[in-house]
């Protein structure tokens, strides 16, 4: 295979590099001088962000215009909150802006978690690449929040409604407030020290910008980027978004998305069981009718493999026979013709056969034979044996 027959086609190139742009990247404050800025009736505004050495087209919809704290100039610079996106038909990178501020605007403080978030850029804990995932099934989830505020009361009942089984074990701290910074840190201190904890939860419900100052504490963000355990920051705040989301494995918008993002819900696990068990069903009966096809057609063979083997022994059989009936015959004669030879030498030899030639044979009572005169003295009886038969007889006195 060629390079050419493994090229990309430029739809591929689009979507690839939008997945890689919108998926790694999380809402951002971008600095920049504002150009080209254009109105439409829609409300929308189109403008430029640059720099010395670069541009990028940006697009600030009127959903997010009305929130406009003054109006756009052209040349002035500016901080912009939004996301990066690749328009995909053009294969064009575009910044969807959500908020405008005036670089002039923005306080020592603001510098102060500029300043921040570039030493945490540069440590490498804002990489995409170090986000650990959460846990599939979470059975005890550390929550690190006020139990003061409506936060903890939201996670308890989002969790025990799509998983009551999980265990929550609420670390209290201060969420705000002077000294709120410190005691986040040292709960999650006490978190690492938590044994079965599956990931942390840490964060507070809606208030004010002012009120978010401890989530911006470079402490904290270290703090939470040593966890033992994924965290999730839930701060509860849309559009601001603090150096702990940043920081954090997972950023939810809310407590509440929080405990939906750790937690399954256990109606769609249900639902996936029994899909599943529909599944593993099919797949066990589509095996069982496999293998019951595979045994008929193993059957089939051995009984024609029988039926074959039965007939080659028939076959065998029947050529045996053939061979025998012939090959006995052949025995019988011979041992015939051989009886006939040996009855006919016998026959030759018996005493009977002399006999049958005009002589005699004298036997005593007792069986012996008497050959010789000196064994007949007169009156002696005898029988006296001839071809057809025996005669008694005796010898007269001399």
């Amino acid at each position: 295979m060629t390079a050419f027959d493994e090229a990309w086609t430029v739809s591929r190139l689009a979507r690839t590099l939008k997945r890689r742009v919108e998926d790694d990247s999380g809402p951002i404050w971008v600095r920049g001088e504002l150009t080209g800025i254009k109105h439409y009736p829609s409300g929308h505004w189109y403008f430029c962000l640059r720099d010395d050495t670069a541009k990028v087209d940006c697009t600030l919809w009127r959903s997010a215009a009305g929130r406009l704290q003054s109006p756009l100039v052209e040349g002035s610079e500016v901080f912009a909150f939004g996301t990066a996106v690749v328009w995909e038909e053009r294969t064009a990178l575009r910044f969807n802006v959500m908020q405008v501020l005036p670089a002039a605007a923005i306080g020592a403080q603001a510098q102060s978690v500029e300043r921040i978030k570039q030493a945490l850029l540069a440590d490498g804990l804002l990489d995409p690449g170090r986000k650990r995932p959460l846990p599939e099934f979470a059975s005890r989830i550390a929550v690190i929040t006020s139990i003061a505020g409506a936060a903890v009361h939201d996670i308890i009942t989002v969790a025990r409604r799509r998983w009551p089984a999980v265990e929550l074990l609420v670390v209290n701290s201060a969420v705000q407030g002077e000294g709120a910074s410190g005691e986040l840190v040292r709960a999650l201190a006490i978190v690492d020290r938590l044994r079965g904890i599956d990931c942390c939860i840490i964060g507070r419900g809606g208030g004010g910008k002012d009120d978010l100052a401890a989530f911006n504490d470079e402490a904290l963000c270290r703090a939470i980027a040593a966890c033992s355990v994924p965290v999730i920051s839930a701060v509860g705040h849309e559009v601001d978004v603090t150096l702990a989301d940043l920081v954090a494995d997972v950023r939810a918008a809310t407590p509440s998305q929080a405990a939906e993002f750790a937690l399954p819900d256990r109606r769609d696990v249900a639902a996936r069981i029994v899909t599943l068990g529909a599944s593993l069903s099919r797949a066990l009966q589509n095996l069982v009718s496999m293998r019951r096809a595979r045994m008929d057609r193993t059957r089939d063979r051995m009984v024609g493999a029988l039926i074959e083997q039965l007939r080659a022994s028939e076959r065998r059989l029947l050529t045996v026979k053939v061979r025998l009936g012939p090959a006995m015959s052949r025995a019988i004669d011979a041992r015939r013709s051989r009886l006939s030879r040996l009855a006919a030498q016998l026959q030759a030899l018996s005493p009977v056969a002399v006999l049958g030639r005009g002589y005699s044979l004298a036997r005593a009572g007792d069986g012996r034979v008497l050959r010789r005169m000196v064994d007949l003295p007169g009156g002696t009886a005898f029988t006296l044996t001839v071809a057809d038969g025996a005669v008694a007889a005796r010898v007269e006195e001399s």
